[in-house]
């Protein structure tokens, strides 16, 4: 009996050290800054190249460029404040920038120049992502004054319609399949995550609550967001929608909170979930998946690094991963990227 039990516990041993092993670990880079105090990345694209927004001053962040180890500025329609939010596989980057009258415009960057994209109607417009053929999804005011999702592609703008409702429609990311996902509301007055395709809206449901969140598509359909579970009480948990299934990515037990943002094509999310600090469940940290668990970021970098990783965007298919977080107290874009074993 006590062979068998050593047995036993000597093969949980080999298994944790296994798992240990060959758990992915990352070095961590911080992307610096375009000479102010902050720096938050949003996108990563194929080849590593990034971009966020950055402070020049106390008063001005411009979008900016991340290559080959160098942050470059690229500017703003001409205001004080402009934000990359997205980046496809040329180095073609969108967002929104304030303009000189103070009013914004999404843009497209693109071989040095960056050009504002129309609203639909009224006066502003924003732009989440951007595909590898140029097509454009963001946010608009449409005709009736409500807000609205939109397709920009060959220099035409769409209205992705809504789920019925009159509270409008946001668009967050688009693939190269032209499928577009973000959220709208319904004629509950509840916002469900959606999918837009040819002209198509279709919801993804919920985790059983009334309310539910898409930021994130890959090339293949699987989709990343947040949704509620029953009862709003319970926070909204991160999921992974495909094969028209959501499934909730937190297991956690609690009142615990978690967003899906960026998924690459072999379907690893990243994003924030609420960690326990002092009060309990306090803080935000960043994620990634690891065989469909959500694991803490800040347990994959090396310790001592001064490094706390507040939230993770994008990631691409090579595995690195960009987001914010605070480098010794100082607000800073990180780039994570796989350690070979």
């Amino acid at each position: 009996m006590q062979r068998k039990l050593w047995s036993v516990l000597l093969s949980l041993t080999v298994l944790a050290a296994t798992t240990v092993a060959f758990a992915q670990t990352y070095t961590v880079t911080d992307l610096g800054t375009l000479g102010g105090n902050a720096t938050v990345a949003h996108a990563i694209n194929s080849l590593g190249q990034v971009t966020g927004s950055s402070n020049l001053t106390s008063s001005v962040a411009h979008a900016f460029l991340y290559q080959n180890g160098s942050i470059t500025d690229i500017g703003s329609l001409g205001g004080s404040s402009a934000l990359g939010l997205g980046i496809n596989a040329s180095g073609q980057v969108t967002g929104y920038s304030t303009q000189a009258n103070g009013s914004y415009r999404g843009f497209v960057f693109s071989n040095g120049v960056m050009t504002a994209i129309p609203p639909l109607s009224g006066d502003y417009s924003t732009a989440y992502g951007i595909n590898d053929f140029g097509q454009v999804a963001g946010n608009s005011v449409n005709s009736r004054g409500i807000p609205a999702g939109f397709l920009f592609s060959n220099g035409t703008l769409t209205d992705l319609g809504n789920l019925g409702g009159e509270d409008g429609t946001t668009a967050s990311a688009i693939n190269n399949r032209g499928q577009i996902v973000g959220y709208s509301y319904n004629t509950n007055g509840d916002f469900l995550a959606f999918v837009w395709q040819n002209g198509h809206m279709k919801s993804l449901g919920t985790l059983g609550g009334p309310w539910s969140q898409a930021y994130g598509i890959n090339s293949t359909g699987q989709i990343t967001g947040t949704a509620y579970l029953n009862g709003t009480l319970n926070g909204p948990h991160a999921f992974l929608f495909r094969n028209g299934k959501m499934t909730d990515l937190d297991k956690r037990s609690g009142v615990v909170q978690s967003w899906g943002f960026g998924i690459n094509s072999a379907g690893v999310v990243v994003g924030k979930m609420q960690v326990k600090g002092g009060g309990g469940f306090v803080n935000f940290h960043a994620f990634v998946t690891v065989s469909g668990k959500m694991t803490d970021l800040n347990q994959l970098i090396p310790s001592g690094s001064g490094w706390i990783l507040d939230e993770a965007y994008s990631i691409n298919d090579a595995g690195q991963i960009t987001g914010y977080g605070e480098l010794n107290k100082k607000t800073r874009g990180f780039l994570l990227t796989p350690v070979s074993k």
